[in-house]
């Protein structure tokens, strides 16, 4: 039980103490994206590429925005990283999409990408090519958030509490926000089918 209270005492503590201010900024880039009818493209890898196809689903369904997983057609993405190389997988997915100013890269990554260290390049080209065509960016990162951080107009870092389980907190706050973000009365959602049943 030691275990199991500690991991929810700390995801308390996170959330106790999340920067408001970047969800908050972050809801005012999709709102703007919404009024412009642009898209949003979601990228990340790993886990971050599940929530990536989860998040696409909310902010088409429930925001009613045009938005796209770029890892969810796996043969194109797979032909790309054989043919084009990791690095610029997902740049050449997004050239393709013809990504432009009225659209949004949005980042889902416990590092957020590092040059330096030679880390999620894919994201870090793609951020690049986003930032070339106007395109917003933002993010939701782990501690460090590395090239997404430095580079998006807004992004919500996920503080570290315990070294050991950053990406297990990183992750699991990922799907909470974006559900926030989905739910927004900012952006005006359609009510869920769940809770239209009880209204």
């Amino acid at each position: 039980m030691t275990f199991t209270k500690n991991f929810l005492k700390d995801t308390q503590e996170i959330l106790s103490v999340l920067d408001v201010e970047s969800i908050e900024k972050i809801v005012s880039v999709i709102a703007q994206v919404k009024e412009n009818q642009g898209r949003v493209f979601f990228a990340g890898s790993g886990g971050g590429a599940g929530h990536a196809s989860h998040a696409t689903c909310d902010f088409r369904k429930l925001l009613g925005i045009e938005s796209y997983s770029i890892t969810d057609n796996i043969s194109e993405i797979t032909a790309r990283v054989n043919d084009e190389g990791w690095e610029h997988a997902y740049s050449e997915w997004l050239k393709v999409s013809k990504i432009s100013k009225k659209d949004c890269l949005f980042i889902l990554s416990v590092g957020g990408g590092n040059r330096t260290s030679n880390v999620s390049l894919n994201l870090c080209s793609a951020i690049d090519l986003a930032i070339s065509q106007d395109s917003f960016v933002v993010g939701i990162v782990g501690f460090e958030g590395g090239y997404t951080l430095e580079n998006s107009d807004a992004c919500l870092q996920i503080p570290k509490l315990n070294s050991r389980l950053i990406t297990a907190q990183t992750e699991g706050l990922q799907s909470v926000i974006w559900h926030l973000i989905v739910n927004h009365p900012g952006l005006n959602p359609s009510v869920p089918k769940w809770e239209s049943l009880l209204l």
